[in-house]
This record gives C-alpha cells, sequence and structure tokens, in this order.
C-alpha cells in the first residue's frame, strides 16, 4: 500500500519549495565540486612541485657524497611500497600518505641498487586548507540554499496567494454573487496610465495570474450583465401580461356555462398562475425579498400549508420544533413541494416534520436525473409532464430567502424525495 501524501504536499508552493531546494542543491553541489577539485589540484601541484625540488636537491647531495638534509633518507621508514617500487624502477614520483600520524607529500627517485632515495615534506597545512574549504563550501552552500528559498517561498507565496484569491472569487460567483470581483491590481484600469493620458506613470506589467483574473472579471461581469437583462425581460413581459390577463379573466367570468366556457377559464387561470410565477421570480432575482419573522410551531405550519395547497397528503409529526421564520414563505415553499408532488409523482404523498427538518415524499418515478445533480431549472420539464417547470424554482429560491437548505433525492425503493431543512434554531 502506498502511503498516503499530506494534502499540503501537493499545492503550488510546495512543488515549487521542491523545485527551488534540488535545484539549489544540484548548483551549489557542482559549484563545490568544481571548486574543489580545483583548489585541491592547485596545492597538490604546489606540494608535488616542492617535494621534487627537494628530491632533486638530495639527488645532487646523494651523488656527490655529501650528508643528507633532514627529510631526506634512502629507503627511509614510512615510505609507501608502491612509490618505493616506482623509484626502484628507474622512475620518480610522488604520493600523499600519513606518517607519524600526519599527512605527509613523499617524492621518490632511484638510488644505487636496489634502494630508493626519497625525501618527505609536510602536508598538513594544505590538508587543513583543503579541509577548510570544504567546510566553507558547505556552509555557503548552506546558506544559499537557505536564502534562495526563502526569497522563492515569498515569491511563490505572492503569486499562490494571489491565485487563492482569484479561486475564492470563482466560487462565490457560482454561488450566486455575481458582484464579486478580483480587482487584481495589475489589471484594475486606474493603475494603468495608457488609460489616463494625465498619468506619466509606467504601467505594472501584466503576469499570467492577472490575466487569468482579468478574464474571471470579465466572465463575471458578462454573466451579470445577460442575468440582470433576462430578470429585467422577466419582471417586463410578466407585468406586460398581468393587465390583459386580468380583462380576459373578467371577460371568461362573463361567457355562458359551457365546456368552451370551462376551457378558456382553465387557459385563463393557468395564464395568470404563469404570470403570478414569473413575477415572483423576478422579485426573488433582485434579491430584495425581506423577511417577516415569527415564532412558529413548524408541524401546524406544516398541516396548514398542505390544507392550502389543497390536496390529499399525510402529514407526520415525528418531532414538532418552534422555530423563527416567515410564515408566508414557508408555507408557499412547502405548497408547492406537495403541488409538485401530486402534479408529476404517485400517491401517497408523505409530508415528514422532524425537527426543523421537513420531508416531502412522494412514490412515483422520482426526479430527473439532471434535477438531482444540478437542481430545478425554469421552463424545463422531462417525460411529457404537464407544467412550465417553476413551482420547484419558486420553492428553492424562497428557501434561499428564508436561508434554509433544499435538497432534491430518489429514494432507493422508488419515489421523489424532497428535504428542507431550516436554519434557524429550534425553541
Amino acid at each position: 500500500m502506498r502511503p498516503r501524501l499530506p494534502q499540503w504536499s501537493g499545492t503550488l508552493a510546495a512543488k515549487a519549495a521542491a523545485f527551488i531546494t534540488v535545484m539549489c542543491c544540484a548548483l551549489a553541489a557542482l559549484l563545490g565540486v568544481l571548486v574543489h577539485v580545483q583548489v585541491t589540484n592547485q596545492t597538490v601541484d604546489q606540494a608535488r612541485d616542492q617535494a621534487l625540488q627537494r628530491l632533486t636537491q638530495a639527488t645532487e647531495r646523494y651523488e656527490a657524497g655529501d650528508s643528507l638534509k633532514r627529510g631526506a633518507g634512502v629507503d627511509p621508514p614510512g615510505l609507501p611500497p608502491s612509490l618505493r617500487n616506482l623509484a626502484v624502477a628507474g622512475d620518480r614520483g610522488t604520493m600523499v600518505a600519513d606518517f607519524a600520524g600526519r599527512p605527509t607529500m613523499w617524492a621518490a627517485g632511484p638510488a644505487d641498487g636496489d634502494r630508493a632515495l626519497a625525501v618527505a615534506v609536510d602536508y598538513s597545512q594544505q590538508a587543513r586548507t583543503i579541509a577548510g574549504l570544504d567546510r566553507a563550501i558547505l556552509w555557503s552552500s548552506g546558506l544559499a540554499i537557505g536564502a534562495t528559498l526563502l526569497v522563492g517561498a515569498f515569491a511563490v507565496t505572492r503569486v499562490t496567494r494571489r491565485l487563492h484569491t482569484t479561486a475564492l472569487v470563482a466560487r462565490r460567483i457560482s454561488a450566486g454573487d455575481l458582484d464579486a470581483r478580483v480587482n487584481d491590481p495589475r489589471t484594475d484600469p486606474r493603475t494603468d496610465p495608457r488609460t489616463d493620458p494625465r498619468k506619466k506613470a509606467p504601467a505594472r506589467p501584466q503576469d499570467e495570474v492577472a490575466a487569468v483574473a482579468a478574464a474571471l472579471d470579465s466572465m463575471a461581469s458578462s454573466l451579470q450583465g445577460k442575468l440582470l437583462a433576462e430578470q429585467r425581460f422577466t419582471a417586463d413581459v410578466a407585468h406586460e401580461l398581468r393587465t390583459p390577463l386580468t380583462g380576459l379573466h373578467a371577460a371568461a367570468e362573463l361567457l355562458p356555462p359551457g365546456r368552451p366556457t370551462e376551457l378558456v377559464r382553465d387557459r385563463v387561470a393557468a395564464l395568470r398562475t404563469l404570470t403570478e410565477d414569473l413575477l415572483e421570480i423576478s422579485r426573488l432575482d433582485t434579491g430584495r425579498e425581506r423577511l417577516e419573522l415569527d415564532t412558529e410551531q413548524l408541524g401546524p405550519l406544516a398541516e396548514r400549508a398542505v390544507r392550502g395547497a389543497g390536496s390529499d397528503t399525510e402529514v407526520r409529526v415525528v418531532r414538532d420544533v418552534a422555530v423563527e421564520t416567515d410564515r408566508r414563505r414557508l408555507e408557499r415553499v412547502l405548497g408547492n413541494l406537495v403541488a409538485n408532488a401530486h402534479k408529476h409523482g404517485r400517491g401517497p404523498v408523505v409530508l415528514t416534520v422532524d425537527g426543523p427538518v421537513v420531508t416531502v415524499r412522494d412514490h412515483g418515478d422520482g426526479f430527473p436525473e439532471y434535477l438531482v445533480a444540478h437542481g430545478p431549472q425554469r421552463f424545463r420539464t422531462e417525460g411529457g409532464a404537464r407544467g412550465h417547470g417553476l413551482g420547484l424554482t419558486i420553492a428553492l429560491g424562497q428557501a434561499e430567502v428564508l436561508a434554509a437548505r433544499l435538497e432534491f433525492a430518489n429514494a432507493p425503493d422508488g419515489g421523489a424525495v424532497a428535504t428542507l431543512t431550516l436554519a434557524a434554531e429550534e425553541r
């Protein structure tokens, strides 16, 4: 089983920090190796030249029969065997090896017979220099990596903060707040002197994050404009239809009794209902609805809503509570849910009150898949159902005004289930 990584490891900041760390470590390691190799070669070459120079002097004294200086001798103790074999073979060479607990640079050459003439040069200072250089490389690399990480984290955090702001605004727009905007300063026209010839300061360059923010703001403005135009059109149509429908209704009442008169009155009533629904939706769209709160017992209120719907619905009160709500709007929500259950489902229809949760269930074919997934849509019905599809839309809008949650689902054993959860606290 693969171990689960922490959630933060998948963020852009974590990935950027990991990338910066790896690149800094690789660059520091490369530079450190290059400096170490260069300085070490230079130090070893200097020590080797010094040792070979002393070997030359010792060879001249040995061939002249003079006594050898300290540090030189024939087959001295501590001479590395491989270097002695090289000297006995007639070649000269150098080697660094430990002698008497200290690093020593040996230089050896041929002497008479099967012996080797060698000199030893103390290599301690050079070894300490190289070790100190290695420590300096490690410390400087650590400091450079730390400083780069701090600067990179600061830069990445600024970018991710702007991205988080953009994502938050996108979620607010998805939730229905069409006034939400990112207003990134790099895209704000007020900070761009090209939009005002009186400003002489150069414009701030627009980066990719600013381009995304500008596209989101532009999309939100366009969407808001189209929705406002649709809302105005809906309200205007409803208002324009209201006056002639009132006259048409009055004229229909004057018709003589009969089947044609019943059909005319039925269609006029349907048009009046549609017009009133459109007016209600236009008022909900404006977001200016005001609540008239009062304390109500949920069980009796549900029974009144069922009686007002004029339908045969069973009301079950599992647990009654007193809630603070707008009675008229809540009755409208419950009435629409019950009416929809009778119109598009099959009986029995049961309304259940369990604390602040009210469910309305029928035993028909259930809600369409699009409605369960995305909620009700205006003027959309499926399966040849009659109606204009505004009842559930109005119920959802009124529920939002009440700060309640309305959810739609299908029961496992068949039937549609609408669940209204009131946000009001129990009393």
